[in-house]
C-alpha cells in the first residue's frame, strides 16, 4: 500500500469540497510564468473548464481574487495569487520535513488494525513451537501464551475461542476430557511429543534422572505454576518421593520451554524440564521423562469454522515433520486418555 499526506484546502460553498494545494500551486506558478489558463490547466491534468471551477471556488471562499482576466492578453495572477502559491510552498516545505513521519505512523496504525481484524479469533495454548508456527501460517488467530491451566479456565470462562492443553497422565486427561465435554467443548487431540530433561550439550554433570536433580551443585530451572510441564514435573516428584524444595533452583521459573534453554544456553542453570524438539535445535542434551498428548480445545461454533479445521491439519503435519513428535488424527489412536 502506498499513501502520500498532503495538505488540501477545504472550500465552503453550497457543499464542502476540497482542494489540492499542490495542485493549486503548480497552476499559479505556471501562469505566473507566462502559460495560459489552457495550457496551465492542460499541465494540471485538469480541463480549462475543471480548472476555472475550482479557481473560482478558491476566490469565493477566501473573497480574494487569484487572477486577473484581460480580454485579449490572457490572464495575470493578482499580487495575493503570487503570495498565494509562494506561502503554499513554504507550507509545503514545512509538511515535508515532517510529512513522512506522519505517513509512516498513519500506515502503521491501518497495518495493526488490519491485522487485529484479521485475527478473529482468540487463542490460549501452553507453550510449544509447533503452534506457533501453525498459527504463522494459518490466519485468523491470534495467539497468546499461556499454561495448559489458564488457558482450558479461559476457555471455560469464554474468554477464549481454543485452548491448547497437554497432558502426560491418563487419569488427568480423562478428568479434563469429562468436565470439557459437559461445557459443549469439542476435544481434538493434534499430536504426542516428549518431554524430558533438558542438559548442557554432552551431559557434562551426568543427570540420568529426575533423582540427580537432588545434587546441591546441579542449578535446575522451572516452569511456571499451571503450565503442563510443571504439572508434569511435580507429579514425578511425587512418584519419586522428592521435596520439590530440595532442589535447588525449583523457584526460578521460566514461561516457556525455549526461556529454558536459553538459560541453560547463557549459563544461568544446569538442566530444565522441556520438550525434545527444542534440546535438538539448541544443541543441547536431553533425557526423556514421559511421552505426552497435546490437545485443542475448541466451543462448539468454533467446529464449523473452516480454519479450525484448517488449523488442526496444520499441526499434525507439522508435528509429523518434526523430531521429538508424532501426529495423533483420531481419538481412537488415544482411546484409553479420553
Amino acid at each position: 500500500m502506498q499513501i502520500e499526506v498532503r495538505p488540501s484546502l477545504i472550500v465552503k460553498s453550497q457543499g464542502k469540497n476540497s482542494v489540492d494545494l499542490i495542485w493549486l500551486s503548480q497552476l499559479l506558478k505556471d501562469i505566473e510564468s507566462g502559460n495560459s489558463l489552457v495550457v496551465a490547466s492542460k499541465r494540471s491534468g485538469t480541463s480549462y473548464r475543471g480548472a476555472w471551477g475550482k479557481l473560482n471556488e478558491v476566490e469565493e471562499a477566501l473573497g480574494m481574487p487569484l487572477i486577473v482576466r484581460t480580454k485579449g492578453h490572457g490572464s495575470k495572477l493578482t499580487e495575493f495569487g503570487s503570495f498565494l502559491f509562494k506561502f503554499i510552498d513554504e507550507m509545503q516545505a514545512g509538511h515535508l520535513k515532517y510529512g513522512h513521519s506522519y505517513q509512516e505512523t498513519l500506515l502503521k496504525e491501518i497495518n495493526q488494525i488490519q491485522k487485529a481484524e484479521s485475527a478473529r479469533w482468540k487463542f490460549l495454548s501452553s507453550s510449544d513451537s509447533i503452534i506457533q508456527k501453525a498459527i504463522r501460517e494459518v490466519k485468523g488467530f491470534s495467539l497468546k501464551i499461556a499454561g495448559s491451566g489458564e488457558s482450558l479456565e479461559r476457555l471455560l470462562n469464554k474468554e477464549a475461542h481454543l485452548a491448547g492443553y497437554h497432558v502426560s497422565d491418563k487419569q488427568s486427561s480423562k478428568a479434563i476430557f469429562q468436565r470439557l465435554s459437559k461445557n459443549d467443548i469439542q476435544i481434538y487431540p493434534v499430536m504426542k511429543r516428549t518431554q524430558g530433561l533438558i542438559v548442557e550439550k554432552g551431559n557434562p554433570l551426568h543427570i540420568r534422572s529426575i533423582d540427580d536433580l537432588l545434587n546441591p551443585k546441579i542449578r535446575f530451572i522451572n516452569r511456571q505454576i499451571g503450565s503442563g510441564t510443571r504439572l508434569l514435573l511435580d507429579t514425578l516428584l511425587i512418584q519419586e518421593g522428592i521435596e520439590p524444595l530440595d532442589i535447588n533452583g525449583y523457584l526460578q521459573e521460566e514461561f516457556t520451554h525455549s526461556a529454558v534453554a536459553n538459560a541453560i544456553l547463557a549459563g544461568k542453570a544446569d538442566v530444565g524440564v522441556g520438550v525434545k524438539n527444542i534440546a535438538l535445535e539448541n544443541g543441547l542434551g536431553f533425557i526423556p521423562l514421559k511421552d505426552e498428548i497435546f490437545f485443542i480445545a475448541m466451543h462448539d461454533e468454533m467446529v464449523a469454522q473452516p480454519e479450525s479445521s484448517k488449523l488442526i491439519r496444520k499441526i499434525r503435519s507439522l508435528s509429523s515433520d518434526t523430531p521429538g513428535y508424532k501426529a495423533v488424527s483420531l481419538n481412537r489412536q488415544i482411546k484409553e486418555w479420553l
